[in-house]
């Protein structure tokens, strides 16, 4: 398949996932990749400062980049994916935004995806989507301090009946009611020459470092196949909010050309519009206990 110089990094929290964490790093860089993404990778909000050393560690130590890493999705066990709009758990949320900006600190890691989560039972829709919004400013705010951005994924709702964010759409509602926020806090701002909107029309928010506050979209072409869109025109349509893509093939979520969905011709569309970003590999290995042979459609 030709790949129009695509810059491919690995999901290593579903691929490489039969290696300890620590581990998974090197296992990407020894298959010859220069970039790796994660989920996050702990139980709990806040890792322990040894294990939280030895996840930085290794990734300097296998030579590649952290390209993005997630907040906490919450109980996945229990059906949670994300906690960005549950009200009772937004200190939670906040201590992990903490954790989460200064482990991309350490790291040298430039984007957090942020889950959505599905909705709480018995709680008002427009509470929660109202949480989602402080919450994601605030965590946009706070990344801006590590020169971090902030990304909003659609998740489709055919794998997770019920997902509230599930096409392109929706997505970027959400993003620009983040946008909003943040401009209106911009403009409180009393500093002459203070935050304001950038020219593309994101909303801007300087964080301690003199860095701006950026919240976009991240297009994961399996789950925009998933529910049907046209993906080469959310590509071409959103390519301003794009802020990094990742790709698996569809229905079975597999490597690409085990599938419906035609990637030569998308990766030829991003390289034509300029995309510089990764492109993550986050699908399902064709041996779970051997990632390394998932690699040779490329």
């Amino acid at each position: 398949m030709r790949t129009y110089g695509a810059r491919f990094d690995v999901n290593c929290s579903i691929l490489f996932a039969e290696l300890p964490v620590e581990q998974r790093a090197a296992g990407a860089a020894k298959a010859g990749f220069a970039g790796v993404e994660f989920w996050w990778p702990w139980e709990a909000m806040v890792p322990p400062d040894a294990e939280a050393d030895a996840f930085v560690e290794s990734i300097a130590a296998a030579g590649v980049e952290l390209v993005s890493m997630n907040f906490h999705t919450g109980d996945m066990a229990a059906g949670e994916r994300g906690i960005v709009s549950h009200p009772a758990r937004v200190g939670e949320f906040r201590e992990n935004v903490s954790a989460a900006v200064e482990l991309a600190r350490r790291a040298g890691c430039t984007l957090l995806n942020a889950p959505y989560g599905v909705r709480v039972p018995g709680v008002d829709v427009a509470e929660q989507e109202a949480v989602a919004i402080e919450n994601l400013a605030f965590a946009a705010g706070e990344a801006a301090k590590a020169g971090v951005s902030v990304l909003v994924e659609a998740i489709n709702s055919a794998d997770i009946p019920g997902f509230p964010v599930d096409t392109s759409g929706k997505a970027l509602a959400v993003i620009d009611a983040v946008n909003r926020r943040l401009a209106d806090e911009a403009t409180r701002a009393s500093a002459p020459e203070g935050p304001g909107v950038a020219s593309d029309g994101r909303a801007e928010v300087a964080g301690e470092t003199g860095h701006r506050a950026r919240i976009g979209l991240l297009a994961d072409l399996y789950h925009l196949a998933r529910m049907g869109e046209d993906v080469a025109d959310v590509l071409s349509r959103h390519r301003e909010s794009i802020l990094h893509v990742q790709v698996a093939d569809v229905p079975g979520r597999g490597a690409p050309g085990t599938g419906t969905l035609e990637f030569e011709p998308l990766l030829k569309q991003l390289a034509g519009q300029g995309y510089g970003g990764w492109v993550g590999l986050e699908y399902v290995p064709s041996d779970p206990a051997d990632s390394a042979a998932s690699f040779g459609w490329l």
